[in-house]
C-alpha cells in the first residue's frame, strides 16, 4: 500500500509540475491522459 500512495503522490506531483511550468491545468491533463474530473 505505502508503493501505491507514493506513485500516486509522485504522478499528481509531476501534473502539478507541468501544469506550471505550462501555466495551464487542462492542456497538462491533456498531455498526461487525464479528464479534469480525474485528477484536475
Amino acid at each position: 500500500m505505502k508503493n501505491f500512495t507514493q506513485n500516486v503522490i509522485k504522478h499528481k506531483t509531476g501534473l502539478l509540475n507541468l501544469a506550471a511550468e505550462l501555466g495551464n491545468i487542462s492542456r497538462a491533463c491533456r498531455i498526461m491522459g487525464f479528464s479534469r474530473g480525474e485528477y484536475c
